[in-house]
């Protein structure tokens, strides 16, 4: 038996969500996820017992490329790509990660690949997904 075997046997101990929605590849999706800023050093210089942190909300908006873990458990990801000044970027989410406040679903694609890594590839009119109505 594995670690991640051996902690997900002791639901106890972890942070588990009750609701997780569920996400399939191809779909628009809204992740709400907390950030923590760095705090300036020389302006907490008087005051070093209070270590406070910043957090704010961040908005990532993209379309799922992947999933790992079909069924949701513990270390279930989703990667989540969006188009950023002429570039793509990707980024992976943990489904049942403390971080994260909200997915919403905004909308879903026809596809017909497990995995959109070809999305890489391409910009432009060339990357857009056939939308479900």
């Amino acid at each position: 038996m594995n670690l991640t075997q051996r902690i997900t046997s002791n639901n106890d101990f972890f942070y588990k969500k009750k609701t997780i929605p569920t996400i399939k590849v191809g779909e628009k999706v809204k992740v709400l996820n907390y950030l923590e800023l760095p705090t300036n050093e020389e302006s907490n210089s008087k005051t070093k017992d209070k270590k406070k942190k910043k957090e704010r909300l961040q908005l990532y908006e993209g379309v799922v490329i992947s999933r790992h873990e079909k069924k949701v458990t513990i270390n279930s990801t989703i990667t989540v790509r969006k188009m950023f000044q002429g570039g793509g970027v990707e980024k992976v989410f943990l489904l049942n990660s403390p971080w994260i406040k909200d997915i919403t679903v905004s909308s879903s694609a026809k596809i017909k690949r497990a995995k959109l890594y070809y999305l890489r590839k391409r910009t432009g009119k060339s990357a857009r997904l056939k939308q479900l109505f």
